[in-house]
């Protein structure tokens, strides 16, 4: 079993153009996964010389290259929940938001002919319990009778079991508009469009200070291989590099990185995965520690899920997999002979509302905390936040979305083990 993510390892690896780090730019992007990526295609498109800032040395390999691979819309919190929370207006917007930001992905996808398995058969949420099923039923009827999403549609149990291999189910809630694709090859041909639309992108460079000239939002961003002025940057490094940038600091008490965790089994054979799961769609399970899982067109099983609140690593990935492999067992025991040829864990950049937050502080533009549910958003953002740094305030959904400290949260989040006993116990109980 390699301890590597399938998407990185099934991929072209995208090669920057060799180029000497430029003294000046229009805008530098810090951290080059998909939002990134996105803001850098669309801002070269408008004109801007851009230079993307990327720490590893492999564009899109930390949470953007680590997922499950879907592109999924729908909030990662109940609708009615955040209506009642933040106000209908709101919360109708923000789900439209997702609708949009899979739009985004389809459209990129298309106009710059991306090879990477794009596929919109819908995602369907399962109640492994019963009761679950009420509840799914509510978000189905709110969703409808606001006009929100008037798609989804409810699957009772034979149908459910129709589609999908297991008698886990007691039905499920499909969302019709959420897709799928191969997360590196889309990261490869995202990276190239960039590329070939006139930005620069500069992998090894991670950024160790950003300097604030003055009043206005030119910043100097120092760097290993020297420094660059740019008089807008733009943050897009998720969980993985938020500290350390001056005022920009605060970001850590805001968002906790959270693994999540993935094994892919080896090609179950074109008939085979046919009959596991007929619809090849998405699928996610009803649960706080849950399961979601997909099949490739090379005809493997992606299986994931939260298996331990824990940081990814190597150890941890491979403790985590195990954990999976017997959830992929009870899920699917006709699998259980079956050999895992990839196994690995990402972070999330989880916040406490789940929600995304973008905007402008310090003269620094950042758009982050996806929670879990940023391929789509976050390639939707990049094109958003583009917009806005050219003006146009209103392309941001988020912008007026207050983002409070987490209480207790000052770096290391040093409370995920209590969190995941918390959870399990929710999940115990439900």
């Amino acid at each position: 079993m390699k301890l590597d993510s399938y998407w990185t390892d099934s991929a072209p690896a995208f090669a920057p153009e060799p180029r000497e780090l430029p003294a000046q730019a229009d805008v530098a992007i810090v951290g080059g996964g998909f939002t990134g990526l996105s803001a850098a295609l669309a801002l070269a498109r408008r004109g801007a010389s851009v230079v993307v800032l990327e720490a590893g040395e492999r564009v899109a390999a930390e949470a953007s290259g680590r997922n499950g691979g879907h592109v999924n819309n729908g909030l990662a919190v109940d609708y009615a929940d955040v209506a009642a929370k933040f106000g209908a207006d709101r919360a109708r917007a923000w789900y439209r938001a997702y609708d949009d930001a899979v739009d985004t992905v389809e459209r990129l996808v298309r106009d710059e002919a991306i090879d990477c398995d794009f596929l919109r058969h819908g995602k369907l949420k399962l109640a492994t319990r019963p009761g679950q099923m009420a509840a799914l039923e509510r978000s189905a009827e709110r969703l409808i009778a606001d006009g929100v999403d008037t798609d989804v549609e409810i699957l009772d149990a034979p149908r459910v079991h129709g589609e999908v291999q297991s008698d886990q189910f007691h039905g499920g809630l499909l969302y019709k508009r959420s897709g799928q694709m191969h997360m590196g090859r889309f990261a490869f041909g995202l990276a190239t469009a960039a590329q070939r639309n006139g930005a620069r992108i500069h992998t090894g460079t991670g950024v160790q200070r950003i300097e604030r000239l003055g009043r206005s939002q030119a910043h100097r961003l120092h760097t290993g291989r020297g420094s660059v002025t740019a008089q807008q940057v733009l943050l897009a490094t998720g969980a993985t590099r938020h500290g350390g940038y001056g005022s920009f600091g605060w970001l850590r008490r805001r968002i906790v990185p959270i693994g999540s965790f993935i094994v892919v089994t080896e090609p179950l054979g074109a008939e085979r995965a046919q009959a596991l799961l007929a619809a090849r769609r998405t699928y996610t399970t009803v649960a706080n520690i849950h399961h979601y899982f997909r099949l490739t067109t090379d005809h493997r099983l992606v299986f994931g899920g939260r298996a331990r609140f824990a940081i990814s690593s190597p150890q941890s990935d491979a403790a985590s997999g195990e954990i999976l492999r017997a959830g992929l067992a009870e899920t699917f025991p006709q699998l259980g002979a079956v050999r895992l040829d990839y196994c690995w864990g990402g972070l999330v950049d989880m916040t406490q509302d789940r929600l995304p937050h973008a905007g402008e502080r310090d003269g620094l533009y950042y758009a982050m905390g996806y929670s879990g549910h940023g391929t789509q958003m976050s390639v939707h953002m990049g094109q958003r936040m583009a917009a806005v740094m050219a003006g146009d305030a209103s392309a941001n959904p988020w912008r007026d979305h207050d983002w409070p400290a987490i209480p207790g949260h000052f770096g290391p989040p040093w409370f995920l083990p209590a969190i995941g006993l918390y959870y399990q116990l929710k999940d115990r109980l439900a």
